[in-house]
């Protein structure tokens, strides 16, 4: 199921940039002719993918750049991370981070954005560190340690995605923050999120030597949050996750006892939970500065209170990967029947590994609906407070907080907010490893999904990469969306792409979409970004 072939013309494509691993070393794997395939080189390599192909498509209009925090995002951070034409290197570790930089430049109107008043949730222990130093970790510190990156990113609308890889040591970061009501939030989890992170792994690896006890406590039901080891996904068709189970693991104690396997086991899911914990600090630190720096800004800019942005991040580290997200975007697995390799027969299917917080997920309507017993309209005409169908985002302050609320006039307002918050920032938040039957993880947001299922996205990729092995599977995803999109309002491709930006809109949203192929097969891979 190719679908009809599809080229934009030469100006529309703004961005270009694509990866691929030119050498590996590593766990092999099967290629379609059954022939198992392992390219060597000087350096050992963990990768546990190929090569990534990514494209994305604006509809909305929007501004270049936004005025947030002074200007400093739009006008200093995102040139300096964004490669609108391939992945650039970079040091691992410069000298001064881009928050020490967003900090220190804000500090005078501000105060201290890296270090805006914390939540009630918020880890004393955390803020304290953030407190002292919001440096990226040096080389020895951090478990994602490398010389040099590489990075790219770009923008399409209001839909911002961001690319970070180091082949040297085996990993890929990957980010789609699809934005609303403005490109505002996208661009400040862009300029900021990454490196966020990358603090907090760098507290978990000094955790994770000095107080390895304290590592393992989200084990014995005592952490923030339970998480999803998804392996059982796999073998099932629907999504049904598999936690793990805390009664198990009552105390540290009990882990001494068991065997030096299960100890080593017991490890790996504590710095799996660790990873993931990181992320969720990170993402709670984001949003307190974003929320802080709309309270300093809302006087002036008052439309800042209802932008937002959904949130889907994605980290291969070995043969773990991870996922965070808010919202609606999605991240699918491709993988064969259980026992089948992937140079065998057998069929393959499409696995969500993020859940969708949209007011149509039942477990997000009951969930909202329990958590508002004294407001009896949370949901109106299918929206949270007649405002967004997503019940989950990063941002979106008036639906948070009475005092953003009241800072937007007349119809703009959300009237009746009883007990805010009515969106929520806990973010789901899953590990999956990686076996020899997945094939490739297709990372996207809603736009995508307007028009094609899991199901159906999985089996064009695969289509395509079996009879294009050196095309690139994420651009031709977007170029058959547009095709139907086309289709579904009576006009010819070109017809639908001739409509500028903006009121493209009626037709189909703003598209990102990220396509990353497992293991080690050897291919050709290019990203575009198309406007």
């Amino acid at each position: 199921m190719r679908g009809e072939n599809f080229n934009t013309s030469e100006g529309e494509i703004k961005v270009s940039f694509g990866y691929q691993c030119n050498s590996h070393k590593g766990i092999p794997c099967s290629t379609a002719n059954g022939c198992a395939i392992q390219l060597g080189s000087q350096m050992p390599r963990t990768s546990s993918f190929s090569c990534l192909s990514g494209a994305a498509l604006s509809a909305n209009a929007t501004l270049a750049n936004t005025n947030i925090c002074n200007g400093l995002i739009g006008a200093e951070i995102l040139p300096s991370l964004d490669s609108p034409n391939s992945f650039r290197r970079v040091p691992s570790s410069p000298s001064l981070t881009r928050l020490d930089i967003l900090s220190s430049s804000l500090q005078s109107s501000m105060s201290n954005l890296s270090c805006s008043p914390p939540s009630p949730d918020d880890s004393p222990e955390s803020d304290s560190y953030l407190l002292k130093s919001m440096s990226a970790p040096s080389r020895s510190e951090s478990f994602l340690n490398a010389m040099e990156l590489q990075v790219a990113g770009g923008a399409a609308g209001e839909d911002r995605v961001q690319a970070v890889c180091s082949e040297e040591n085996g990993w890929l970061f990957c980010a789609i923050y699809d934005g609303f009501n403005g490109r505002d939030a996208a661009d400040f989890l862009a300029g900021t999120l990454y490196e966020t992170i990358i603090v907090y792994f760098n507290l978990l690896d000094r955790e994770s030597k000095h107080d390895v006890p304290r590592a393992l406590n989200g084990l014995n039901g005592n952490g923030p949050f339970e998480y999803v080891h998804d392996d059982s996904r796999v073998g099932n068709e629907a999504k049904i996750p598999s936690r793990i189970d805390s009664k198990k693991y009552a105390s540290a104690e009990s882990f001494m006892k068991k065997s030096a396997d299960h100890k080593m086991e017991v490890s790996s899911n504590s710095f799996r939970h660790g990873v993931l914990d990181s992320f969720q600090r990170a993402l709670s630190q984001a949003e307190n500065d974003f929320l802080y720096m709309v309270e300093q800004e809302m006087e002036d800019r008052p439309d800042l209170v209802s932008v937002g942005s959904c949130v889907l991040v994605m980290l291969l580290h070995g043969n773990d990967l991870y996922t965070l997200n808010l919202g609606d975007s999605r991240a699918v697995l491709a993988t064969y029947n259980e026992g089948n390799d992937m140079g065998q027969c057998g069929r393959l299917r499409a696995i969500q590994l993020t859940d969708s917080h949209t007011v149509d997920n039942e477990v997000e309507r009951t969930r909202l609906l329990h958590e508002h017993p004294d407001d009896s309209m949370p949901i109106v005409a299918g929206k949270v407070k007649g405002k967004l169908k997503v019940t989950r985002a990063f941002g979106v302050g008036y639906l948070k907080k009475k005092k953003l609320n009241d800072a937007l006039m007349g119809i703009l307002r959300v009237r009746n907010l009883i007990s805010p918050p009515y969106i929520s920032t806990e973010p789901s938040l899953n590990v999956h490893k990686i076996s020899r039957s997945d094939h490739f993880v297709i990372v996207g947001s809603d736009g995508l999904f307007d028009f094609f299922s899991n199901e159906e996205a999985v089996k064009l990729v695969h289509s395509y990469i079996s009879s294009n092995p050196s095309g690139d599977p994420a651009k031709f995803l977007v170029e058959q969306l547009v095709i139907k999109a086309a289709h579904s309002a009576g006009f010819s491709k070109e017809e639908l792409m001739n409509i500028p930006a903006g009121r493209r809109r009626k037709y189909h949203d703003d598209v990102t979409v990220i396509v990353i192929i497992l293991g080690m097969n050897y291919r050709t891979s290019k990203a575009s970004t198309c406007v």
